[in-house]
């Protein structure tokens, strides 16, 4: 079985756990063969959790759940010195960082320190404590959420921390048909039926996976054009999108459409990156690097209308 039917059958898996979410699930595989991280914004109760869950059960690797509020340290993601009274020492304690799954669930409750504390395990692979530096496990990816209805007791993340997420995903309510799924598989799991997940991704299959995604071809010309597209947002010959944003995106954008893309055209299958791979992928991997001026906010244009713009500006050829 090769790797790329593994993810398939992976896909196949979460689709069966995660009804109506397909582009969620598909962004969860993009993030885990890039090993960059995800950020998830959508009402409550849209299967969030219930996504990066299943994922955990189909990986060789551990999962932990943590739930930001306003009290949180940096100490309770990263762990601490403990003294040990019997040795006189002090012995570190890991914290819930070290894992290979992070929900971070309503990550803009935490204050700012908790905020950077995460930022540089994200960044860096590791976390900091005192003079020592620790290495987290890899592959290590991070799911963060927000709710975009509830801001009252909220920190808004900056933008130096969105721009560490390789993709903000925005999840919407499901269809009827499939909400009507919901309720059947949520019912068979009452009753005690259980769907099987595919046998389990070892760490080091996902890594050979991604070094997959890297040996894809990709011609000069799609290689302008995703750079194109993010240098239009810094000096935007269309007289709207000038209007409407007041920075743009940065070399770390090109970065992440680059592998993004690739990482879509190896679940589609092909050995190649087509420009359409770079639109599919473009809009959550830009939306949450764009900060806004106030005409777009006039014009009742949000960022991914924006992106939307950007793409019909920017011609393929």
């Amino acid at each position: 079985m090769t790797l790329l039917s593994r993810f398939h059958a992976l896909q196949q898996y979460l689709d069966q756990q995660v009804i109506g979410q397909t582009a969620l699930t598909q962004r969860l595989l993009v993030a885990l063969l890039c090993r960059g991280h995800v950020l998830v914004e959508g009402a409550p109760g849209l299967a969030k959790t219930r996504a990066i869950s299943a994922l955990s059960d189909a990986l060789d690797g551990s999962f932990q759940r943590i739930q930001f509020t306003p009290d949180l340290l940096p100490a309770d993601l990263t762990g601490s010195d403990v003294y040990r009274h019997e040795t006189g020492a002090f012995e570190f304690v890991q914290g819930p960082l070290f894992h290979s799954l992070i929900l971070a669930d309503e990550i803009n409750r935490a204050p700012a320190k908790v905020q950077s504390a995460l930022l540089e395990a994200m960044a860096e692979g590791q976390i900091s404590v005192g003079q020592h530096s620790y290495a987290l496990p890899q592959p290590f990816l991070v799911m963060a959420t927000q709710n975009p209805l509830e801001q009252v007791g909220t920190y808004r993340l900056p933008e130096a921390q969105l721009d560490r997420f390789l993709l903000h995903v925005l999840v919407d309510y499901p269809s009827l048909e499939a909400e009507r799924q919901i309720l059947r598989l949520v019912r068979g799991e009452w009753s005690g039926e259980q769907a099987r997940p595919p046998r389990a991704l070892l760490g080091a299959e996902i890594i050979a996976a991604g070094q997959e995604t890297l040996r894809l071809y990709m011609d000069e010309a799609v290689e302008s054009y995703l750079l194109r597209i993010v240098a239009e947002t810094r000096q935007p010959r269309d007289a709207q999108l000038a209007q409407w944003i007041a920075v743009g995106a940065s070399p770390r954008a090109s970065l992440a459409l680059e592998r993004s893309a690739r990482a879509q055209a190896w679940l589609d299958g092909r050995d190649y990156v087509s420009p359409s791979d770079v639109q599919h992928v473009a809009p959550d991997v830009l939306r949450h690097r764009l900060v806004l001026d106030y005409a777009a906010d006039a014009d009742g244009m949000q960022a991914s209308d924006v992106v939307r713009r950007l793409l019909e500006c920017v011609a393929v050829g």
